[in-house]
């Protein structure tokens, strides 16, 4: 189970859009369905007219008929209302262009995806562009001169404005050609003024100025080098994310898009970082400091019962006020026209938006794993939540708060920020009246309906990344929390009961509610794996569900939730409904499976989990159902599923790897036998069984029988040489990687072509270093994703270091960095040949395999709190299979400022922060298997070496390697690294 990131080959819509799915296709449904289709021509005839009031007069018609009628909005595009509008941006009377634009606007908001491509297609971008100069220089003159123009003519700048930077919006989500198009426009600066200026101008261009740019800089390189390149523009961004600007709830109750204002600053803020150094900006921990505090306490600000009781009260006072429904030249609306009812469900609506908004970007910051600093300890930064459960502190062992009883905030691999948003998640996806349309009817307020679905859907996905990081966490204290594990799994499924399983027309948000709560549903499975007693509804509503759903992703997600309630350990009916059906969609002789590769492989991996331990009660059921012989039957057939995985497709690689080693595991599986005078640990993976004979006498024919009692032996993975050739060649003393273990072992690169350096300097050969370490790993079948230990050596530390960080930062890597920068002309280390002119040199170690895991994540991140923090471009440690990389240690405090006092000092303090790291990641120094050393002068080695002798004192001494260098970082004595194992 993946955790859920922002989508790449889709952008996010606008989520102020109302969903039409449920009507019918084409002109004449829409002709048959919309109740305003007399009006229609009349309008489209007008808005050619040479009358400037008639054309006026029809812009406004356009953006009243189509409000929350999705049937109208349908007819008159398909009268190419589009186009007219577009023709009417070049309007001579500016009154014109104004409402043109806004008539433009709503239909962006309303139409869609299909809308915004139509107007992208008929070229709306030329006029728009012209527009973004004058409103910036009309805007200037208002802002040096308030008193130049009347207020009414800078309302109807300030209106246009609004219009125009939401329509950007929308077409910058509806394809990467609008995208690109939208870039050549360099709206950055442009949108910048408005929240730069946001105390002297109206906050609905100021709010929709920064939507635009945050969804500009979401994955958009250019967006995110412009914004990052005026330090001005973080500290404005940085101001207006601030938790303070908030405090004020008066504020906040008569208009909530001061909230959302916050909100889209710290989303922009986390969509370009890291942030460049040496700005003020940069030395902020955006999620602990700023990101957490504005979000925990936004997410916790609603109630979904109380929201949903005052919209049916507000949608029941609607009803009685008069409707416009016809309109006369005498008398034209304004287009934003709203009674006292609707103003007021706009603003519950916005409510909801700025909800959901702050559940995506917690969905991204759960989905990277934060440092765990951010807690308990933050109460004086934050509202504290209404909800008792939401305290801090052991009050009942029974109370649904997960930091009672295994959970505390001096557990690093559990952040406690994840533990506490749980509650407030959980209440969020709880569906009440207005959350879906009637199956019979559509809803009483579809903005309303639309908004509150968004809502639960987008906190499924972020309650999928929490469970996900707990599983990763590994901790047997929150296992042990079986309490609140089953009130979370049983207030998820009380969710889905609410939601039903109606489908059809109109219903396709209750799809996503399921869809998106089976991948939590999974996530709880393996937190609480074991523990959870399964129910027969809950089964069959599984396995129907994952019959009757045409995605791999979600019925991989269904398998994978069976299994870990397979594992129960006295549910025995419950794990042979379960297993059977896993068998049911293997692969049996000529027969191939009935379901995609990907649940193939997941179903083959549950069976191998579920029965690796023989002496789990519900094993009766693998041996009366004779499983090893359908196991054996279907190896062929998982064969020739796996190799028919397309690597080219976009997750067919990774899916390839999962997937061999799958199969590995099932053969292994089937060749480990099963003996009935035995009760031995079946273990799977690449394992050759030592068998030993054991005669005994058969009971009905009292002839000796000689039997083989099989007992498992590792069978460690010999080495490999990795050759690419489209790398560059290796000399004959050496191979570019070799892949033992599980791991590749990458050999150091230097910024060469064959063996000609680049030129350029140290940037240039940085880059260079880092594509051959590319193709090298490619060639290993991995990625530079999978690194988990980087060793970079520079010839001169104070020169060199900031510019290969540049290159380095690039890629945005975050794993664990050694940098003994400098190397001493005299000496050579770890084979860098000190005669030729070479800056830079990297050494990669990297994981090969993906293992099958609910993330197939094959790395994690150690973060100790006590600990010197790491810089932004590298970890305190990874893990990964069975090994810690810990990265090197200096002699500093927390502000960066060495110890006084020598070499010993600075060993102690390197060595001390060492073994805070290893207690982070659940090891210590007697698990310490090579040390590194580096030191700034040897002569120095004996004091080093009293120090090192008082930690590391045990028989089993770790290997260590111990060289000179010409520099250290902060001009430090000593810097060490280790590599350490996780005990068993």
């Amino acid at each position: 189970m993946g955790k859920s990131q922002k989508k790449k080959s889709m952008r996010r819509h606008n989520p102020v859009r109302v969903p039409d799915t449920h009507l019918p296709k084409g002109l004449a449904s829409a002709e048959q369905s919309s109740s305003k289709k007399a009006a229609i021509l009349p309008i489209l005839q007008k808005m050619e007219s040479a009358d400037a009031t008639e054309r006026k007069w029809a812009c406004v018609a356009v953006a009243n008929l189509i409000q929350n009628d999705p049937s109208t909005r349908r007819l008159l595009q398909g009268k190419n209302v589009v186009g007219a509008l577009i023709t009417r941006l070049t309007d001579s009377e500016e009154e014109v262009v104004a409402e043109a634009v806004g008539a433009l606007r709503n239909l962006c908001i309303d139409g869609g995806y299909d809308i915004c491509a139509e107007m992208y297609n008929k070229n709306i971008l030329t006029p728009l562009a012209t527009f973004v100069p004058k409103v910036s220089t009309v805007l200037t003159q208002y802002l040096s001169d308030p008193k130049s123009a009347p207020e009414n003519a800078q309302n109807l700048v300030y209106e246009l404005a609004d219009n125009l930077i939401t329509i950007l919006w929308c077409l910058s989500e509806t394809s990467n050609k609008a995208l690109t198009a939208i870039n050549g426009i360099h709206l950055v600066p442009f949108l910048m003024s408005f929240l730069a200026a946001r105390d002297k101008l109206p906050l609905g261009p100021v709010v929709s100025a920064a939507q635009c740019l945050y969804v500009l800089t979401d994955d958009n390189p250019p967006a995110i080098s412009d914004v990052k390149s005026d330090a001005s523009y973080l500290s404005c961004l940085l101001e207006i994310a601030r938790p303070g600007n908030i405090a004020n709830a008066d504020a906040n109750q008569k208009d909530p898009r001061i909230v959302t204002l916050s909100v889209l600053g710290a989303g922009i803020l986390r969509n370009v970082s890291p942030l460049p150094p040496p700005t003020v900006v940069s030395l902020v921990d955006l999620d602990k400091d700023v990101i957490l505090p504005l979000l925990q306490p936004t997410i916790s600000s609603i109630s979904i019962s109380e929201i949903t009781a005052v919209a049916q009260e507000l949608i029941t006072a609607q009803t009685t006020e008069p409707q416009i429904e016809k309109l006369s030249l005498k008398h034209v609306p304004k287009s934003d026209h709203k009674s006292s009812a609707e103003m007021e469900l706009g603003k519950i609506e916005t409510r909801l938006r700025t909800v959901q908004l702050a559940l995506e970007i917690l969905t991204g910051v759960c989905a990277t794993l934060p440092d765990p600093e951010f807690g308990p300890d933050a109460e004086d930064e934050m509202d504290e939540p209404e909800d008792e459960d939401l305290e801090n502190g052991d009050e009942d062992a029974d109370d649904m708060n997960m930091e009672a009883d295994g959970i505390s905030s001096d557990q690093p691999s559990v952040p406690s920020f994840i533990t506490s948003l749980v509650n407030p998640l959980v209440a969020l996806i709880q569906p009440s009246s207005l959350s879906f349309p009637p199956l019979a009817a559509p809803s009483p307020h579809p903005p309303t309906t639309s908004a509150l679905s968004a809502v639960h859907v987008t906190a499924l996905e972020c309650l999928n990344n929490v469970f996900l990081s707990l599983a990763s966490s590994r901790k047997p204290e929150i296992a042990a929390d079986v309490v609140s594990g089953m009130k979370i799994w049983n207030d998820v499924w009380s969710a889905l009961a609410a939601v039903g399983t109606q489908t059809g027309l109109g219903q396709e948000r209750r799809q996503d509610m399921w869809e998106k709560a089976v991948g939590v549903l999974w996530g709880i499975g393996n937190v609480w794996k074991g523990s959870l007693e399964p129910n027969e509804e809950h089964i069959s509503l599984l396995i129907q569900f994952c019959n009757a759903s045409s995605d791999s992703k979600v019925k991989t997600q269904c398998i994978g939730t069976l299994e870990c309630l397979a594992q129960h350990p006295n549910s025995i009916q419950a794990n042979r409904v379960i297993s059977e059906y896993f068998i049911s969609l293997l692969p049996s002789g000529s027969e191939s499976s009935s379901v995609d590769t990907e649940p193939l492989i997941q179903a083959v991996s549950a069976l191998i989990d579920i029965y690796s331990d023989e002496n789990m009660p519900y094993d009766v059921n693998f041996r009366q159902g004779q499983y090893l012989h359908r196991l054996v039957s279907s190896v062929e057939g998982v064969r020739k599923a796996v190799k028919n995985v397309d690597r080219r497709k976009e997750g067919g690689r990774e899916l390839r790897l999962r997937a061999d080693e799958v199969r590995e595991n099932l053969v292994a599986f089937i060749k480990y036998p099963r003996q009935p005078f035995t009760s031995v640990y079946r273990t799977y993976g690449p394992v050759r069984p030592l068998q030993l004979p054991l005669t005994m006498k058969d009971a009905k024919s009292g002839q000796p029988v000689t039997l083989y009692i099989s007992y498992p032996r590792f069978e460690e993975d010999s080495k490999q040489v990795v050759t690419a050739p489209d790398a560059n060649p290796p000399l004959p003393i050496f191979s570019q990687a070799i892949k033992a273990n599980g791991f590749v072992y990458v050999s150091g690169n230097i910024g060469s072509k064959g063996f000609t350096l680049v030129e350029g300097g140290v940037q240039a050969e940085t880059r260079a270093a880092m594509e051959n370490i590319i193709k090298v790993l490619k060639a290993s079948g991995t990625t530079l994703d999978n690194v988990v230990k980087v060793n970079i050596y520079l010839t001169n530390f104070d020169r060199d270091f900031v510019l290969m960080n540049e290159v380095y930062l690039e890629l945005e890597k975050r794993d664990v960095l050694t940098c003994p920068m400098g190397l001493k002309s005299r000496g050579k280390v770890l084979g860098i040949n000190q005669s030729t002119d070479t800056k830079t040199r990297l050494f990669f170690i990297t994981n090969s395999r993906r293992k099958i895991v609910m993330s197939n994540v094959i790395k994690q991140k150690v973060f100790s709190p006590e600990a010197n923090p790491p810089l932004p471009v590298y970890s305190q440690a990874i893990i990964s299979k069975g090994f810690v990389f810990v990265c090197g240690n200096v002699g500093h405090d927390r502000n960066l400022k060495l110890y006084e006092g020598g070499i010993k000092v600075e060993t102690r303090a390197a060595l001390e922060n060492m073994k805070k790291i290893l207690t982070a990641a659940g090891t210590s120094l007697e698990n310490v298997v090579k040390v590194n050393i580096f030191m700034a002068n040897l002569d120095e080695f004996q004091a080093m070496n009293e120090i090192y002798a008082e930690y590391f004192n045990m028989d089993a001494k770790p290997a260590r390697t111990c060289v000179q260098v010409a520099v250290l970082p902060l001009k430090a004595a000593v810097e060490i690294e280790c590599t350490a194992v996780l005990p068993v």
